[in-house]
C-alpha cells in the first residue's frame, strides 16, 4: 500500500506527513487495518525498540471541581458517583505513589481537579514531591494540576518535578462545544510554560465524542507544534452524570487507527494508551502496544482500569518488555534537543484531574463522524466501573 510505504518513510525520517495521508489513515478499510499497525510498528520500533513505558496516577484530589468540561466525571455539576475528596497528605500520596513504583511504574503522576493550583497548592505539591523522592529517588514525576500562573512551571521545577501534563484534548474550532469555563488558548499557554521553565511537556487529546475525522487530526498537528515530549490518547469513558454518557463512538479498529495516526505525526514522541483502553480496546490492547510505547498501570483517576498483574502479563505475552528506570525514554535527538528534564510524560490533565480518563466533548459534531465507522459502538457500560480503592480510600490500590 503506497500511502503506508510513504508514512513509514516519513515517520523515520521524522517529516511531517501531508493532512491528507492522516487523515487518509483514518479512512482506512477493516480489510487494511493489520497493514497500518503494522506500518505504525515500524516506526514506532525505530524510536522505542520493545520497551513499553508503565505510568501510574496519584489523584490527589478528586472532585470538586468548579470546570464544566462535557467529558469529565468531576466537572461541575456532574452526578457521577464517584469518590470525592480533599488533598491528600503527602505521606498518603507517596505510600499510593510506592504501590505504582513496586508494580513496575517509572512515572508517577500527582493529579489533583480545579481550574489550577493557587501558590498554597503548589507548595502542598511540592511537598509531596519530595516525599515521593526521598523514598523513591529514581522515580519521574509528573504534576497535572490545571492551568498554570506566571512563575508556577518554575516552582515545581525547582521541587523536583519532571514533568507537566496538561492535554489540548480537542480541535481549537471545536473546544467551545466541550468546555465554557476556560478556553484552548489557555491550555496551549499553559503546556508552553511547563516547557519553557524546563519541564517535560506532555498534552494529548481525548477521542470518541463523536467528533470528525478533520479535527482529530487539527488536534494532533496542533501538538506537533507544540512539540511535547509524550502524547496520551485518552479514549471517553461514558460516565452516567455527565453530559457525554451517552456518547458510545469508538470501535476497537477506530482507536487503532486514531493510535496509528498519532505515531505517524507524532513519530518520534511518547505516544500513551491512556484512559479508556479497556472499554474501547478491549481484547485489542495488545495489538496497540505495537503502536504506542506507554500506559498506565492499574487504575486510573475516577475510574478502575486492567488489573496491574493483566497489564504486565498483556506485556509479557504481546513480546514487549517493561521499560526499566535506567533506560531514557526518548531518543537521543530528542534528549540532546533539551527535552525537558526527562524523557516521557503523563496522560490525563487539563483543568484537574479528569483527561487521563474520560475524552473529549464535541458532541454538536456527532453527525460528522467517519463514514467508514458504525454511527456508534455497542454501549459497554458493564465496562465503566468507578474506582473505589486506591488513593481516598482505605483499600490496597490496583498496581
Amino acid at each position: 500500500m503506497d500511502l503506508l510505504n510513504t508514512l513509514v518513510d516519513k515517520g523515520l525520517r521524522r517529516e511531517l506527513p501531508s493532512r491528507e495521508e492522516a487523515l487518509a489513515v483514518l479512512a482506512t478499510s477493516d480489510d487494511e487495518l493489520l497493514d497500518v499497525v503494522a506500518a505504525a510498528g515500524k516506526v514506532r520500533r525505530q524510536w522505542f525498540g520493545r520497551r513499553v513505558k508503565l505510568n501510574y496516577l496519584v489523584n490527589l484530589k478528586s472532585g470538586l471541581c468548579p470546570e464544566d468540561c462535557s467529558y469529565c466525571s468531576q466537572r461541575l455539576g456532574s452526578k457521577a458517583e464517584i469518590l470525592k475528596y480533599t488533598w491528600l497528605k503527602p505521606d498518603e500520596a507517596s505510600k499510593a505513589a510506592a504501590a505504582g513504583v513496586a508494580g513496575g511504574a517509572k512515572r508517577v503522576c500527582l493529579v489533583a481537579s480545579g481550574r489550577g493550583p493557587t501558590d498554597k497548592d503548589v507548595d502542598r505539591v511540592a511537598k509531596t514531591i519530595d516525599a515521593i523522592k526521598s523514598e523513591n529517588e529514581d522515580v519521574e514525576v509528573c504534576a497535572c494540576l490545571g492551568l498554570l500562573s506566571d512563575g508556577q512551571a518554575e516552582r515545581l521545577r525547582t521541587a523536583g518535578a519532571d514533568a507537566y501534563n496538561h492535554n489540548l484534548n480537542t480541535s481549537e474550532a471545536t473546544y467551545g462545544d466541550i468546555t465554557k469555563t476556560h478556553t484552548y488558548a489557555d491550555r496551549v499557554d499553559t503546556v508552553q510554560k511547563a516547557h519553557a521553565a524546563g519541564l517535560s511537556a506532555c498534552s494529548g487529546l481525548i477521542a470518541g465524542m463523536g467528533e470528525s475525522d478533520e479535527d482529530l487530526v487539527d488536534v494532533v498537528y496542533s501538538l506537533r507544534e507544540l512539540d511535547p515530549d509524550s502524547v496520551p490518547v485518552n479514549f471517553l469513558i461514558p460516565f452516567e452524570g455527565t453530559p457525554l454518557a451517552k456518547e458510545w463512538n469508538l470501535t476497537p479498529q477506530r482507536c487503532l487507527r486514531i493510535l496509528a495516526m498519532v505515531r505517524f505525526v507524532c513519530p518520534d514522541v511518547e505516544v500513551r494508551i491512556a484512559g479508556g483502553r479497556e472499554v474501547h480496546l478491549r481484547s485489542m490492547q495488545p495489538l496497540a502496544l505495537n503502536i504506542a510505547n506507554s500506559i498506565f498501570l492499574g487504575d486510573y483517576l475516577t475510574s478502575e482500569g486492567q488489573a496491574g498483574k493483566a497489564d504486565l502479563d498483556m506485556i509479557a505475552d504481546a513480546g514487549f518488555e517493561v521499560e526499566g528506570a535506567d533506560q531514557v525514554t526518548l531518543p537521543e535527538h530528542r534528549v540532546e534537543a533539551g527535552c525537558g528534564s526527562v524523557c516521557g510524560t503523563e496522560s490525563g490533565g487539563g483543568c484537574g484531574s479528569h483527561e487521563a480518563e474520560a475524552g473529549s466533548g464535541c458532541g454538536s459534531h456527532a453527525a460528522e463522524a467517519a463514514p467508514q465507522e458504525p454511527a456508534a459502538s455497542e454501549a459497554r457500560t458493564d465496562l465503566v466501573a468507578v474506582r473505589r480503592r486506591g488513593a481516598g480510600t482505605d483499600l490496597a490500590p490496583n498496581a
